[in-house]
């Protein structure tokens, strides 16, 4: 697998930025009210794969120290439970996934942002729109952030693969 390129995200978000707008500026008036809570699942999100990046970074980690002095009986000298390599493989993909879709509501929120923050003083929907466009733009940023994370939590150090299979993916 190879990791997902951060410039690919910016592109991904720049183009989705101007389509929003664009379609925000022509349908302002249609759409239904933005409300602060919408961005909220993509907070949880991002908090789920921060928290499991730590877990796993730190279970591979001690994983990694233990196999220096492997005992012959299976288990680590320090009673270290092995890391599933199918489940770092998912979590690399779900990383990789969710880079993307991080990317993605970057973009739109930053596009309802774009045409909402000047419209403030003009139109009286246009300041709830921007807190709440400004919360899916942090929650999306951090989503991208805990997903890279994660990727690169899942990622075999260099100099392992002489070594025994360790958990991890190919980066």
């Amino acid at each position: 697998m190879t990791p997902v390129r951060r410039r690919d995200l910016v592109v991904l978000a720049l183009g989705l930025t101007l389509a929003a707008w664009l379609l925000v500026r022509a349908w302002y008036g249609d759409l239904p009210p933005l409300r602060w809570w919408l961005p909220a699942p993509v907070a949880v999100l991002a908090l789920a794969e921060a928290l499991g990046a730590r877990v796993l970074r730190t279970r591979l980690q001690a994983l990694r120290e233990a196999r220096a002095g492997r005992g012959p009986t299976g288990r680590d000298a320090a009673g270290v439970r092995p890391v599933e390599p199918m489940l770092v493989a998912r979590l690399a993909v779900l990383a990789q996934a969710s880079a993307y879709v991080g990317g993605v509501f970057t973009g739109i929120w930053l596009g309802v942002l774009a045409y909402a923050g000047p419209a403030v003083g003009r139109l009286q929907a246009a300041g709830s729109d921007t807190v709440t466009a400004s919360l899916g733009l942090l929650a999306s940023l951090a989503l991208v952030a805990a997903a890279l994370r994660l990727e690169t939590a899942c990622r075999v150090p260099p100099g392992s693969a002489d070594d025994e299979p360790s958990p991890g993916v190919a980066a």
